[in-house]
């Protein structure tokens, strides 16, 4: 697959993500990962979070992973999978802290992420990329398989497990404390 965007900082990641490749991205970075990633929403992040109080054990390990809030739509025939565009991230804070502290490494979302978010990522060393909102459909390219893998009864917001090629991504917030979001709005002021 071609490489959708071409830049002297576009770093491609074959995941699981290392400890190096998370300590070399820094907040601004394009990346193209290639790999496993979970995904979730709303109903399945509010299942995780009350299956973690209430003491319950997830369906499955979260350690390294990468989650992409995600809920695709219905594949056409002959596909893969639909459109898999992002979804609002901070709409998930309320419930990323105890996957964070599951072992959560990495998030790719929308939309920036609150700072008590932000301060639990740097405390944990995760990451957190952006994705272009309304690329839904060229992003689902990047889907070689989709596969159901938690919580079915859930539809579109089950978890699924993609394998995924050169999918493009922006590094938001790094290890270091660092927001494009916020270095961003920074520039701008100084127009």
């Amino acid at each position: 697959m071609k490489q959708p965007f071409n830049s002297a900082k576009t770093k491609p990641i074959v995941l699981p993500f290392t400890k190096k490749d998370i300590r070399e991205l820094k907040s601004g970075d394009n990346v193209l990962l290639s790999g496993t990633v979970l995904t979730a929403r709303d109903a399945s992040h509010k299942r995780m979070a009350d299956t973690l109080t209430k003491g319950g054990r997830l369906p499955m390990d979260l350690n390294g992973q990468v989650i992409y809030y995600m809920g695709p739509s219905p594949a056409q025939p002959g596909k893969i999978i639909g459109s898999a565009g992002p979804t609002t991230s901070s709409r998930m804070d309320k419930y990323t802290g105890p996957l964070l502290d599951q072992g959560l490494i990495c998030m790719i979302g929308k939309g920036k992420r609150s700072q008590s978010i932000q301060a639990k990522m740097l405390k944990k060393k995760a990451i957190y990329l952006a994705v272009v909102g309304g690329a839904g459909a060229f992003i689902s390219r990047t889907i070689k398989t989709a596969r159901v893998i938690a919580y079915a009864d859930l539809g579109a917001e089950a978890i699924f497990q993609l394998e995924i090629e050169n999918f493009p991504a922006v590094v938001i917030n790094d290890i270091y404390g660092a927001d494009l979001y916020e270095q961003g709005k920074a520039a701008y002021r100084t127009i």
